[in-house]
C-alpha cells in the first residue's frame, strides 16, 4: 500500500476500509506484545462473546435482532415515538425518508457522552432517561419542535438556515440543562450543529437546493442500482457532505479527516503514516440511514463493509472483561483526550475485536454474515453487554476510562 500521495492517502482515510485496515494492524502489534500503552489477553476473548451471545439471547430470543442504530433509541421506554411523529403529517414515502435523514443526523450529531450527572425528563410522559436513550429523546424533542427548522410552516426539517442560527442556549433549554444538570460539551454540540448547517449549504449537489438534509435522500437514491445501493455509498456521501463540520481536526491534502488520529506506530511508507481513522458518528449515522431507504424499496448491501463503533461501551467491554489491560495502571486513573495515544489504541483495539467478536457469535448460534451482520452484533450485542458489566462494576455504570470530550467524539 506504498506510494500514495497525500491526496490519495486522504480518501484512502476517509474511509471504512480504512479503518478496519489500521485497526487490525495494532491488533497485529498487540498480539506481538508490541504497543505501548495496551496489553492483550486472547484467553479472556471467550468471556465476551459468552457476555455477548447471553445478552442478545435474552434480548433476542428468536435472533430478530434489528440494526444497532439511532432507531432503537428513539422507542425507548416502549413508545415509538418516529411511528407517532410520522403518522402525525401526511407526506409521500419519500419525504417521510427525508424527515427521517433530518431527524437521525441531527440526533447522532448530538449522540455524544453528556456525561454521569445529566438526565432529561420527557414532557409528554414524565419519563427521565440518561445518556444515548436520554439525548435521543431530547433530541427528537427539538426536532419535533421544529428547533432546525427555518420554515414555521414546516417544523419537521432540518435545513441550514435554522441550523446555522442554532445556539447552546437553545439546546440548553431543549435538553433541560441547568447547574444541577450539567452536559458535557453543550457548546461543542450546538457548534457542531451550526457547522453543520454551513456544510449543507457549501454543498448543493448532495443537499439540494434548500441545502436540507434530506436532499441526501434523493442523491441516495439516485447512486442505487436495481435498487441496491451499498452500504460504503452512505457513508462516502456522509463523510463527503459532513466532513468538514468536525471542529479543530487533522487535514490532508486539504481534506478535513474528521475522526482521525495519530499513534506512532500505525506505519505506512507514504502520507497516511502515523494516521489511525475511526469515523464513529459518521459510521453511526450510517447505520441509521440505512432504514428510511429500507423504507423507499432500496436494499442497502455490505452492511460489513462497515466496521464496529469505537465507543465508550463497545471499548469497555473489552477492558472490563481483561481481554485489554493497561500497561500504566495509572491511565485508568487519569482524564484522557481523544488524540491521545492511549486512547487511540484503545479504540483501535476495540474495532479490530468487534470483528472476532461478531465472528464467533456466528459461529456459535450457526449464522452466516448475512443473517447475523455487524449492525445486529452491535445491537444484540456489545453495546448493550458493555453497558451491563460497567453497571455491575460501578456505581453509575460509568465507563473505564476516564474522558475528557468535546461532545463531538463519544
Amino acid at each position: 500500500m506504498s506510494g500514495r500521495d497525500e491526496a490519495e492517502a486522504a480518501r484512502w482515510l476517509l474511509t471504512a476500509g480504512a479503518v478496519r485496515e489500521r485497526a487490525r494492524q495494532l491488533l497485529g502489534l498487540a498480539d506481538a506484545g508490541r504497543l505501548p500503552h495496551l496489553t492483550l489477553h486472547r484467553d479472556r476473548l471467550p468471556d465476551v462473546v459468552d457476555e455477548v451471545l447471553a445478552t442478545t439471547l435474552a434480548d433476542y430470543p428468536d435472533l430478530d435482532v434489528p440494526y444497532h442504530s439511532r432507531w432503537r433509541h428513539f422507542a425507548v421506554g416502549g413508545r415509538d415515538r418516529w411511528q407517532v411523529l410520522a403518522a402525525s403529517v401526511a407526506v409521500d414515502a419519500h419525504e417521510k425518508a427525508r424527515i427521517g435523514f433530518d431527524l437521525a443526523v441531527t440526533s447522532v450529531l448530538l449522540d455524544a457522552g453528556a456525561g454521569p450527572d445529566w438526565r432529561y425528563c420527557e414532557p409528554a410522559t414524565g419519563a427521565t432517561y440518561t445518556r444515548s436513550e436520554g439525548l435521543a429523546v431530547a433530541s427528537f424533542d427539538l426536532f419535533a419542535a421544529g428547533a432546525f427548522s427555518s420554515d414555521p410552516g414546516r417544523p419537521l426539517r432540518a435545513d441550514a438556515a435554522g441550523l446555522s442560527r442554532f445556539d447552546a442556549a437553545r439546546l440548553a433549554v431543549g435538553c433541560q440543562v441547568v447547574a444541577e444538570n450539567p452536559m458535557i460539551g453543550l457548546e461543542g454540540r450546538a457548534q457542531l450543529l451550526r457547522s453543520l448547517g454551513r456544510a449543507l449549504m457549501a454543498s448543493p449537489a448532495l443537499f439540494g437546493a434548500d441545502a436540507r438534509i434530506g436532499g441526501l435522500v434523493d442523491v441516495l437514491e439516485s447512486r442505487a442500482s436495481g435498487g441496491r445501493l451499498p452500504a460504503t455509498a452512505i457513508l462516502d456521501a456522509v463523510l463527503a457532505g459532513l466532513g468538514p463540520v468536525w471542529p479543530g481536526r487533522l487535514s490532508l491534502a486539504g481534506r478535513p479527516l474528521g475522526d482521525t488520529w495519530r499513534h506512532r506506530l500505525a506505519a505506512s511508507a507514504d502520507a497516511a503514516d502515523g494516521l489511525v481513522p475511526f469515523h464513529k458518528l459518521s459510521q453511526w449515522l450510517t447505520y441509521s440511514l440505512v432504514e428510511p431507504l429500507e423504507g423507499l424499496g432500496i436494499v442497502v448491501t455490505d452492511l460489513d463493509a462497515l466496521t464496529g463503533l469505537p465507543e465508550y461501551r463497545n471499548g469497555g467491554l473489552f477492558l472490563d472483561f481483561g481481554v485489554l489491560a493497561w500497561r500504566d495502571s495509572d491511565l485508568a486513573r487519569r482524564r484522557l483526550k481523544p488524540e491521545d495515544e492511549p486512547v487511540v489504541e484503545w479504540r483501535a483495539l476495540t474495532v479490530a475485536l468487534l470483528d472476532e467478536v461478531a465472528a464467533a457469535m456466528r459461529v456459535r448460534l450457526g449464522l452466516d454474515a448475512e443473517r447475523l451482520p455487524l449492525a445486529k452484533v452491535l445491537q444484540g450485542g456489545t453495546w448493550t453487554a458493555g453497558r451491563r458489566i460497567a453497571a455491575r462494576l460501578r456505581p453509575g455504570g460509568g465507563p473505564p476510562v476516564l474522558l475528557d470530550s468535546d461532545g463531538t467524539v463519544f
